[in-house]
């Protein structure tokens, strides 16, 4: 059955995870995604952390159902297939630092030559403009600047943390995904081509805003100051292990009180209503925290739900492929990929009931589909092998 998205072309220039993971959400929903490497290593990330047979996990999870192919984009040769590729093109996704690809001749002003209607994604850490427009980042650099790693601080000590994952390039690829999509719809209803420009920066900080800056938000001088959101984020321990557990209503909070053995609390005028909760989160996790540690994962976990209180045991991650609700969800897939062997990896995360996004095929070896990209383009047999040999494609 197709996916939502068949018929859509995308040349995706990307890489690490950024863009290679937005592109990869669209590739799973039926887009064909033509992933163009530089000639030699490719994609860096093909060589970052665990490994098999070549290919990184990381970069298997980022490029599934995409084809690959090896061009030298510096080269006057590659730049034109490139824009043969573009030319049959709904959409191109670069995430070059600003300047590069003025450099190379590949910006939006000359692809828009080759396809008036396309659709030209920028993908930068800061944006265009500004002291760090130029400067080189990763995740943690952006985890820094966005106020990611202040919201995470330690509560006793301020000292600032950061999210053990690339959570910045997670969720800019999250919106990048769906700004494509946005796009192509607009362009469907009549909008043209045009240019987005996506920065991690700025997706980083719209996803904190929302529970990590309510004190900065309302800026009238009689707003009270309460304590941010993530305060209430936390792990509590019990006897044998963890739970997170998050009484928001009233309902909720006397439940956790009940299931405690800890009915008194509920006229406690410090946990009376939910304003008053959130003033004494501290003094909160306090009377209950005691409790817990008396407690089995367990019997904490059935108590609290059995009162409706929204909570659960905190997951071991060699244990997280086992747990009952994931495999209900049907969650989790192995395949087999033909370098790396078996691979588990998440199916697409939405279910569509009439246009279901699906895996299509493994993450490409470098180059995989080089001579049939281009052989689809018109190249002959002899023309391919003669470019191959100048460098100019592998």
């Amino acid at each position: 059955m197709a996916g939502p998205l068949e018929g859509f072309r995308i040349v995706d220039l990307t890489a690490y995870i950024t863009g290679p993971l937005a592109t990869m959400i669209l590739a799973d929903q039926g887009a064909e995604v033509i992933k163009v490497e530089p000639i030699g290593l490719g994609d860096v990330w093909r060589h970052v952390g665990t490994a098999r047979g070549g290919m990184s996990a990381m970069f298997a999870l980022c490029n599934r159902s995409k084809r690959s192919i090896a061009l030298n984009l510096k080269d006057p040769r590659g730049r034109e297939l490139l824009e043969r590729l573009v030319g049959s093109a709904d959409v191109m996704v670069q995430n070059f630092r600003p300047g590069v690809v003025e450099r190379l001749g590949i910006d939006e002003a000359r692809m828009r030559e080759v396809k008036p209607d396309l659709i030209y994604v920028s993908i930068t850490a800061f944006g265009y403009e500004g002291p760090y427009a130029r400067r080189p980042a990763f995740d943690p650099i952006v985890q820094a600047l966005s106020g990611t790693a202040s919201v995470q601080a330690d509560a006793e000590t301020g000292e600032p943390r950061m999210v053990q994952q690339a959570l910045c390039d997670k969720v800019a690829a999250n919106s990048t995904a769906q700004a494509i999509t946005a796009a192509l719809l607009a362009r469907e209803r009549g909008a043209g081509g045009q240019h987005l420009r996506a920065a991690m920066l700025d997706a980083a900080i719209a996803f904190l805003w929302l529970d990590g800056m309510a004190n900065y938000s309302i800026l009238e001088d009689d707003v009270p100051v309460h304590p941010p959101a993530s305060a209430a984020i936390r792990t509590f321990a019990t006897s044998d292990g963890h739970i997170a557990m998050a009484p928001i209503t009233d309902a909720q909070a006397h439940g956790m009180f009940r299931a405690l053995g800890r009915e008194e609390l509920i006229e406690d005028p410090r946990f009376a209503h939910v304003e008053a909760r959130s003033r004494n989160l501290k003094e909160l996790f306090a009377e209950c925290g005691g409790d817990l540690q008396r407690l089995t994962t367990e019997d904490a976990v059935g108590r609290l739900a059995a009162e409706q209180v929204p909570c659960a045991p905190v997951v071991p991650l060699d244990e997280l492929h086992e747990h009952p609700q994931v495999v209900a969800n049907d969650t989790l897939t192995e395949t087999q990929h033909p370098q790396m062997g078996r691979l588990r990896q998440p199916r697409p995360p939405v279910r569509f009931t009439a246009t279901p996004p699906e895996i299509r095929s493994p993450a490409p070896t470098l180059g995989q589909h080089t001579d049939e990209v281009l052989a689809e383009a018109g190249l002959a047999e002899l023309e391919i092998e003669d470019l191959r040999g100048k460098g100019v494609v592998a």
